[in-house]
């Protein structure tokens, strides 16, 4: 339990938030969102608060009166980079401490986790409060990731498939081993991608937005998995109308550099443009991509892809 300096309350650390907990923190997300612009929580994190997950801890901010007004997440799971976290505070109690003690708590059970490594946390949308809130409480920007958009519609031009390709659909309880096995070897260098499980895998096919008519698999002439694109629709909300994602893109490394990931990403985008969500066309496409990765960003500029928002993770430094 942690005391905010000029707030009356306190901040609980669980390993499981209880599922009326979880609405409330739905809520609040939705209303931070709404003052902000940019969503405070990643997907991978609403997973694994909706459907608990080993090596999380989740801390509830209350108030006097045991309203919950701010939420802190931690992933502990990651051996290789180290513990990871997010928090928000709802807008009517933000300006008291409670960022700061959300952020004390996260700090204070990575350490007890791992005393090695320092947490890393994301802030979503580069704002100048997530930035002094850094500054204030010892961490440093280490990443940038950014969303990019586009308008919704087909790429300019024709673009063939490699000799002995064919595109299809993911079938879901046939192609999944094969497409985990190819997504952690397309993103060995990245382990929120690459370190995808079996479950991981079925939690997102069980997910209302899950339509395997726009996750593209790509077959060689043997019929060996070597890429794929899996596409996105989020539902339009009271201020946005529904949007397109290209959600991931992967290659064979095997196979690079000969034109696959062009075809692939070519074929998400015709096939999210020739959908109607609501009576409509989606007006905008969406991707996320890491600003280091300059050869990736580069094709999505190419593309028609501008820089929309920008998530920064920082990391401890004590």
């Amino acid at each position: 339990m942690v005391n905010a300096e000029g707030f009356e309350g306190f901040v609980d650390g669980v390993d499981r938030v209880g599922a009326d907990d979880v609405a409330v923190v739905a809520e609040l997300a939705e209303e931070a969102a709404r003052v902000d612009g940019v969503g405070p929580l990643s997907e991978q994190s609403w997973l694994q608060l909706r459907h608990g997950a080993s090596g999380v801890r989740e801390f509830l901010a209350r108030g006097a009166d045991r309203r919950v007004v701010g939420f802190g997440h931690l992933d502990l799971s990651d051996d290789e980079e180290g513990p990871s976290g997010e928090l928000f505070v709802a807008p009517d109690a933000r300006g008291r401490g409670l960022g700061r003690a959300l952020v004390r708590a996260l700090v204070d059970e990575a350490r007890a986790a791992d005393p090695a490594r320092g947490v890393r946390v994301w802030a979503h949308g580069k704002s100048p409060a997530a930035e002094h809130l850094a500054e204030k409480t010892g961490f440093r920007p280490i990443r940038e990731l950014w969303q990019m958009r586009r308008p919704s519609g087909p790429p300019a031009g024709e673009t063939p498939p490699p000799t002995g390709v064919t595109v299809r659909t993911f079938v879901p309880g046939r192609d999944d081993d094969a497409w985990l096995a190819l997504n952690a070897k397309a993103f060995a260098h990245h382990p929120e991608q690459g370190a995808w499980t079996r479950d991981d895998l079925r939690q997102r096919i069980a997910e209302p937005w899950f339509d395997p008519a726009g996750f593209f698999l790509a077959e060689d002439a043997d019929g060996r998995l070597v890429g794929f694109h899996w596409t996105k629709v989020h539902p339009a909300t009271a201020g946005a109308g529904a949007l397109g994602e290209v959600y991931v893109v992967g290659v064979d490394p095997d196979v690079q550099g000969g034109g696959l990931g062009r075809l692939l990403t070519a074929v998400g985008l015709t096939h999210l443009a020739q959908l109607e969500v609501d009576g409509g066309p989606l007006a905008e496409i969406l991707l996320y991509v890491d600003a280091e990765n300059i050869p990736a960003v580069s094709v999505y500029t190419r593309l028609g892809f501008r820089v929309h928002t920008v998530d920064v993770m920082y990391r401890y430094q004590g």
